[in-house]
C-alpha cells in the first residue's frame, strides 16, 4: 500500500515552523505494516491542488495536514471537495462543538469560524477535542466518477493532529490495511558513543543477518539505532546490540533521556537538585518538561557569576582563586553545595566555557566539568571537551549530565 504525506503551509517552507508530522505519523502507522513512501511540503494556495492531483494518481493512502482553519489562506477543505466533485455541507454537530468550545473560552464567534464546520459530502468527521477544525476521512473513490485514494485531512497544529490521529485515524486504518504485518521494528537510543563507534561495534554483525534493515540517526549527545525485519531477524539483532552496547542504551522506546531520569528517580523515591553555570537552566528546563517531575525535582540554581557560586552553592572563594571557576574542584563544590542546600539525594553541577571567547591554552573554548554529588557517596567529576557553538555546547553538556546520573542510578552504587 503506497502511503503519501502532504504537509501544507507557507510557514513550513519559510522555516518559521518545523514539521513535526512526518516522524509522528511514520511511527504510528509502522505497526500496521505501513511506511511513508513520499512526503511533499507545499505552500498555501494553488500548489495544494497540484500536489493533491499528483498524489491521487499514485497513492493508495494519503494524509494531508494543515489548511483547515478559519482564515483566508486555509483552503485545503475547499480544494479537496472541488477535486473530488463533492458538495461542502455544514455539519450541525461540528457547529455545536465549535460554539461550545468558544463559549467556554469566552471567545467571540467571527463570521469565518463556522466555515470550519463545512464537510464534503460522504466524509467522516474526526472530532477535534483540542481545536475548532475537525479532521476528515474520505474513503477511496468516495465519488465513483473519480479515482482517489483513502484520504485523511488533518489539522496542522501537532497538539490537535496527534490526538485525532491516535483516537480516530488509528481506529480506521486497520479496516483499510486488513492484512496484518509480520515486520517488526526496534529502536535503541544510545548515549555517550558516537555514530561511527556504534557502527563499528554492531554494523557488520547485524548486516550479516539475512533480511535485516539497519539505520542510524545522530543527534547532539545521542544516537538512535533502528532495526527492521522479520521477528527472528530482529531478535538476533537485538541480542547483538544489547551485548555490544549494554548500559549505553538508555531507551528502547520513544523516551528521551530526561524522561528516563525522572522515571528512575520516581521509582527509587529519590530527588535531584541542579547547579547550572554554563548550561544556564537547560537541565532544569528538560527535567520540568516531564510530567511528574515535581515529585523528584527539588531545586534548580543558576550560579552564573562567581559571586553566585560562592553565595548559593557555598563554594570556597579560594577554590575559584586557585583553580578558576571552570575546574574540577569548583564543579565538585557546586554539586555538593547544591545537594546540601536542597537536601536532595543527588545534585548535578555544570561549569564550562561555551565561547566564542573566554578560553585559554589550558582551558580552550568547549571545556566543561560536570559533577554529580550523591548522599553518602563520593562525588563524581567528569571533564569533557565540546568545541562547538553555544547552543550545541549546552545541549551536549546537559546530555552528558543526565546520562551520568542515569548510569549512577542504574549501577546501584
Amino acid at each position: 500500500m503506497r502511503v503519501v504525506l502532504i504537509n501544507t503551509g507557507t510557514e513550513l517552507l519559510l522555516g518559521d515552523v518545523q514539521d513535526a508530522h512526518l516522524a509522528f505519523i511514520a511511527r504510528e502507522i509502522f505497526p500496521l505494516g505501513l511506511r511513508i513512501a513520499e512526503q511533499r511540503t507545499v505552500p498555501d494556495g494553488p500548489a495544494i491542488r497540484d500536489a493533491l492531483l499528483h498524489a491521487f494518481s499514485h497513492a493508495d493512502l494519503l494524509f494531508v495536514t494543515g489548511g483547515l482553519g478559519p482564515t483566508t489562506d486555509d483552503i485545503t477543505r475547499e480544494i479537496v471537495a472541488e477535486l473530488l466533485g463533492l458538495e461542502l455541507i455544514p455539519d450541525p454537530q461540528v457547529i455545536a462543538a465549535i460554539t461550545e468550545r468558544l463559549s467556554k473560552r469566552r471567545i467571540r464567534m467571527t463570521d469565518r469560524i463556522p466555515r470550519q464546520a463545512r464537510v464534503p459530502a460522504g466524509a467522516q468527521v474526526l472530532p477535534n477535542e483540542n481545536g475548532t477544525a475537525p479532521g476528515l476521512y474520505l474513503r477511496a473513490n468516495v465519488n465513483p466518477a473519480l479515482q482517489s485514494p483513502h484520504l485523511f485531512v488533518l489539522p496542522g497544529p501537532p497538539r490537535e493532529l496527534q490526538p485525532i490521529f491516535r483516537e480516530s485515524v488509528m481506529s480506521i486504518l486497520p479496516e483499510i490495511v486488513q492484512t496484518p504485518s509480520t515486520i517488526e521494528r526496534k529502536l535503541y537510543k544510545i548515549a555517550d558513543r558516537g555514530e561511527s563507534v556504534i557502527e563499528q561495534a554492531i554494523g557488520e554483525k547485524i548486516l550479516a543477518i539475512p533480511g535485516i534493515e539497519l539505520g542510524y540517526c545522530a543527534r547532539p549527545g545521542e544516537v538512535e539505532v533502528r532495526v527492521i525485519g522479520e521477528a527472528d531477524a530482529v531478535e538476533k539483532a537485538d541480542q547483538i546490540i544489547r551485548s555490544e552496547l549494554g548500559l549505553s542504551i538508555f531507551s528502547t522506546s520513544n523516551e528521551n533521556l530526561e524522561q528516563v531520569v525522572v522515571r528512575l528517580l520516581t521509582e527509587r523515591k529519590e530527588t535531584l537538585a541542579l547547579a547550572e553555570s554554563c548550561t544556564g537552566g537547560l537541565l532544569a528546563d528538560r527535567i520540568t518538561d516531564v510530567p511528574g517531575a515535581s515529585a523528584v525535582f527539588a531545586a534548580g540554581y543558576i550560579p552564573y557569576a562567581n559571586e553566585a557560586k560562592i553565595d548559593i552553592c557555598k563554594v570556597d572563594p579560594a577554590l575559584i582563586e586557585q583553580h578558576g571557576a571552570v575546574s574540577e574542584p569548583v564543579a565538585k563544590a557546586m554539586a555538593e553545595g547544591a545537594r546540601a542546600r536542597a537536601r536532595s539525594t543527588y545534585a548535578l553541577a555544570t561549569t564550562g566555557i561555551a565561547g566564542p571567547g573566554g578560553g585559554s591554552p589550558e582551558k580552550p573554548v568547549g571545556t566543561v566539568f560536570v559533577a554529580l554529588a550523591a548522599t553518602g557517596r563520593e562525588t563524581i567529576v567528569k571533564k569533557f571537551f565540546f568545541p562547538s557553538d553555544r547552543e550545541t555546547f549546552k545541549e551536549l553538556t546537559a546530555q552528558v549530565g543526565l546520562d551520568l546520573l542515569r548510569k549512577k542510578m542504574m549501577s546501584g552504587q
